[in-house]
């Protein structure tokens, strides 16, 4: 039996949890800073550092209090080392490094997108069995937009991944653009309930021949429907001058068709890698996760089992963070003292 601390800071959210054998949540606090970051219309970079230096200690106390733990309780602690913000990513890694050396632990550096793959394998109850492999998992968040092949724990092959904005990077710019506000996932999601998905007929980029995605084609497309309401966007590049309210805007029709052009790729590229690789199961984890009409599609349009984890696993989370650690801790893999943030860091 493995008991784990593990810390997640790569972005906006500060978090600690206290994760069991890898699948069992025993503490799991979050610290968000969405209110902090939406005045600004996303994420500064230096304030979530910031914050995050003026909330992990509480964090920490707070899921080792709710987790009934000491700290003679726990075999390792693990940390997201990348990829991420570098600035939000330090506070987290040096932390760690403390509390493993203080407490002589084993330190287990994750990658963040590793994390997103086993909020699957978090358990809320007794009753739902582990996913199966192979499994394709499509990761789909604010900065990353990927899928992968699970030959095994530990064991990912990239399938494919995005070649330019991430979706929830399209669904926070989209959202932007149409005065929505930030996140843009929620604020999409909540304009399109009233909107109908086929009013704007927008782009989807297929990229024949390869499982990867691309969405700023997509983003173009809204912009241009955009500038015909209005005068005031200059460019592309530049969405920061939008003036609203866009009073003539249909916005629940742009936001309906947005949301459906974004879901048919995700649903098609994700249903093609798992007949290709004759998967078991379709994962799907990561912020934009969360997403209605994605879990919707998805499930409809499949032709095998789908999973989905609760929504307060979509978002980023130090219980997923942990789950990893637990078979890096059973495969002996651990850090030096000298584990460094890798901001760009990839999967496999």
């Amino acid at each position: 039996m493995t008991k784990i601390l593990a810390i997640e800071t790569s972005c906006d959210e500060t978090a600690a949890a206290v994760i069991e054998n890898g699948q069992h949540i025993r503490s799991n606090v979050v610290a968000s800073q969405i209110d902090i970051h939406r005045r600004y219309g996303g994420i500064f970079p230096e304030i979530a550092s910031r914050q995050h230096i003026l909330a992990l200690t509480t964090v920490v106390q707070d899921a080792m209090t709710q987790a009934g733990a000491d700290w003679n309780d726990l075999d390792a602690v693990a940390v997201t080392h990348g990829p991420g913000l570098a600035g939000s990513l330090l506070v987290g890694v040096n932390a760690a490094k403390g509390m493993a050396l203080a407490l002589d632990l084993p330190l287990i550096g994750v990658n963040h997108l590793e994390g997103h793959l086993y909020s699957n394998w978090l358990k809320t109850d007794d009753e739902t069995p582990v996913p199966r492999f192979p499994s394709v998992c499509l990761i789909v968040s604010g900065g990353h937009t990927e899928l992968v092949l699970i030959r095994g724990h530990l064991d990912y092959e990239v399938l494919g991944r995005t070649l330019d904005d991430a979706a929830g990077e399209a669904f926070d710019k989209v959202a932007r653009l149409m005065g929505l506000g930030y996140p843009g996932g929620p604020a999409i999601q909540r304009a399109a309930q009233e909107g109908n998905p086929t009013a704007f007929d927008l782009p989807r980029a297929r990229l024949r021949g390869t499982l990867d995605f691309s969405f700023s084609g997509l983003k173009t497309a809204v912009l241009r429907i955009v500038q015909r309401y209005t005068d005031k966007i200059q460019s592309p590049a530049d969405t920061a001058v939008v003036q609203l309210p866009l009073r003539s805007l249909p916005v629940a029709h742009l936001a309906a068709s947005f949301q459906m052009a974004v879901v048919d790729v995700l649903v098609e590229k994700t249903c093609q890698a798992a007949e290709r690789f004759d998967a078991a199961e379709i994962l799907i984890s990561g912020g934009v996760s969360a997403n209605t009409v994605l879990r919707r599609e998805m499930i409809a349009r499949a032709d095998r089992p789908v999973r989905v984890p609760p929504l307060f696993l979509c978002t980023d989370n130090a219980a997923m963070i942990g789950a990893v650690a637990h078979h890096r801790f059973l495969a002996g893999q651990f850090a030096d003292l000298d584990l460094d943030v890798i901001p760009n860091l990839r999967l496999g």
